[in-house]
């Protein structure tokens, strides 16, 4: 009886700690008067700042790997894969037809063939090549010492060095005899009683600078990104003093006197059917704002006739702009995702054409966030790429070439699009991957395009080779005075542009055409193209032309 008596006692005393535990939870909860709720919704408030501010910092890092690898990693696009033979590939994205995924894996198949069985290239070793014979050259005789009638020379040893002397300026005395007639009964009214020769067209006609030193002064900067100051210094230490003012208005006067020519080189560029346009900053100084600003020159390259042409309209980069330069052109026309360009989709007699390198850039730049999507990208990339080569080795010709991609190179693409589709739901849509993917669907149409004709190339880094100068000067010469430099520039890079992509040496062309040009502006029934780069290398025979159209 007693056992009983004791659970009830213990049964009370739970009961009641609980309603004393109740009671205090009440007075607690009257007492609160909504303290709990505010707590809980700061609490909200502190995870959606503390999400708000994961974000900025994931983007900000980000931004930051870009960045460093833009400044310290080695600036390559090409993707080696780490283990190519272990690689797992998740193919769940694809969903192919039947048809489709039988050409791709025949694709694949060929090209693996041909990377095997392509004969590896020797490495050459290194050879010192043998001086230039026309070099000219000093004798130096060292003999030995200790020399009497008992030795006899049975032969010598040669050793060549290459010495440098600095670049020489010196006058030519043009020197024109006058002569009067001793009997004026010999001549008549008409003819002048003094004779004396005409002298010859100047480049500059009230200026002491011949062709020789205006072609140095303007390769040194447009070629060789020498500014002008730095050049008064050279030209200083050889005895010759010239100011800031002379040489500015010599490459002024220079400019004008080929801009005919640029105006006709224009007008070549843009006659080609296939055409490739890109654009690229250089800072101007703006007089109001009393500082530079970001100006674009606009660049047109003629694939077919491997011709630059560099055009600036007030350093705009507007719509309108490309819109003008190319209002009559008809043909294909190759640029980056420039949204700019997008106008020519809808013009007739215009075939757009995208930039796979631009593609393939943006998911190299995404393999440090999605390791396992960025290299099926550029794998797939890769191989398009080794269909060019495959072409380059057969030395196939352009219908040759439209066949094989027609045959390996388009049916890699379509699964290459459908796995974009399918797998864009599974990244981040404003991560790096997720902006890869929406970069390279959106121009899907442009990039596949190019297996159309064989002439046309898999990307645009052609006229970014041609760009590369102009960034390289405006690292030197910093920036443009004006428009009216801008233009300037423009005129030189286009022509100088020009004897690069045509192996002509640039020296000995500027001095040339200097030395002719006013020839042809005072007589127009002669075609300034005569003087253009690539028909002043034909005409002066100064080598063999290859037979590759692609080559002037």
């Amino acid at each position: 009886m007693s056992q009983f008596s004791d659970n009830d006692d213990f049964i009370q005393e739970l009961l009641q700690q609980r309603d004393e535990l109740y009671a205090e939870v009440s007075r607690f909860r009257h007492a609160d008067n909504g303290t709990l709720d505010t707590l809980e919704k700061e609490n909200r408030e502190k995870d959606t700042i503390i999400k708000q501010q994961s974000e900025k910092i994931d983007k900000l890092l980000d931004q930051l790997a870009w960045y460093k690898r833009k400044m310290w990693n080695p600036s390559r696009e090409r993707y080696i894969p780490e283990n190519p033979d272990q690689r797992k590939i998740d193919w769940d994205g694809l969903d192919l037809l039947p048809e489709e995924e039988k050409l791709t894996k025949e694709a694949d198949k060929e090209i693996i063939a041909y990377e095997r069985r392509k004969p590896q290239k020797e490495k050459k070793k290194p050879v010192r090549l043998p001086l230039p014979e026309d070099l000219r050259r000093e004798e130096e005789f060292i003999e030995p010492e200790g020399l009497n009638e008992n030795w006899v020379r049975i032969g010598e040893e040669v050793t060549e060095v290459l010495e440098y002397k600095p670049g020489e300026l010196y006058v030519r005395k043009i020197i024109r005899p006058k002569y009067a007639v001793k009997s004026e009964e010999q001549i008549t009214e008409e003819q002048s009683r003094i004779r004396i020769a005409s002298l010859p067209l100047l480049p500059l006609p009230r200026s002491n600078a011949d062709a020789s030193l205006l072609a140095e002064i303007i390769m040194n900067k447009y070629l060789y990104h020498i500014p002008f100051h730095r050049q008064i210094a050279m030209f200083k230490q050889l005895g010759l003093i010239l100011s800031a003012s002379t040489v500015n208005g010599w490459f002024k006067d220079v400019c004008d006197l080929l801009r005919a020519l640029y105006y006709r080189l224009g007008e070549i560029v843009k006659d080609s059917d296939y055409i490739q346009v890109d654009e690229s900053t250089v800072p101007v100084v703006n007089d109001e704002k009393h500082k530079t600003v970001k100006a674009y020159l606009w660049m047109v390259r003629s694939v077919m006739k491997n011709l630059v042409y560099f055009h600036y309209d007030k350093g705009s980069r507007a719509q309108k702009v490309v819109v003008e330069l190319l209002h009559d052109y008809k043909g294909a026309i190759q640029t980056d995702g420039y949204e700019a360009y997008s106008i020519y989709e809808q013009k007739k007699g215009v075939l757009l054409l995208g930039c796979w390198a631009h593609a393939r850039r943006k998911f190299e730049e995404s393999l440090k966030e999605d390791k396992a999507g960025a290299e099926y990208a550029l794998l797939q990339i890769g191989k398009l790429y080794q269909i060019e080569t495959m072409a380059d080795d057969q030395e196939l010709d352009f219908q040759q070439r439209a066949e094989l991609r027609t045959r390996l190179a388009y049916p890699i693409m379509v699964a290459f699009e459908k796995w974009i589709v399918n797998y864009y739901p599974k990244v981040l849509p404003n991560g790096r991957m997720g902006r890869a993917l929406k970069y390279t669907y959106s121009l899907f149409y442009r990039l596949s395009r190019y297996h159309l004709d064989g002439r046309y190339k898999l990307d645009n880094n052609l006229a970014e080779n041609a760009i590369r100068p102009l960034a390289l000067g405006r690292k030197n010469y910093l920036f443009c005075g004006n428009h009216e430099a801008a233009e300037n520039a423009a005129v030189i890079y286009s022509l100088i542009g020009c004897c690069n992509a045509c192996d002509v040496d640039v020296r000995e062309w500027l001095i040339d055409v200097l030395t002719k040009i006013p020839n042809y502006n005072n007589d127009y029934s002669k075609d300034l193209a005569d003087l253009l780069p690539h028909n002043w290398k034909n005409s002066n025979k100064t080598e063999i032309i290859p037979t590759d159209s692609n080559n002037c």
